[in-house]
């Protein structure tokens, strides 16, 4: 009674690589820096 198809098919998820995470982390820092959001001295 088997069509060929899995039972539990394996889900896949978008997984965000750290060298992604911490470009996207660095340029949002940048931009609330050149928009004054946060003081440049506060970010090393």
């Amino acid at each position: 009674m088997s069509d060929g198809t899995p039972l539990s098919a394996p889900t896949r998820r978008w997984a965000l690589n750290e060298d992604w995470a911490a470009t996207i982390v660095g340029l949002v820092l940048l931009a609330l820096v050149l928009t004054g959001a946060i003081p440049g001295w506060l970010v090393p």
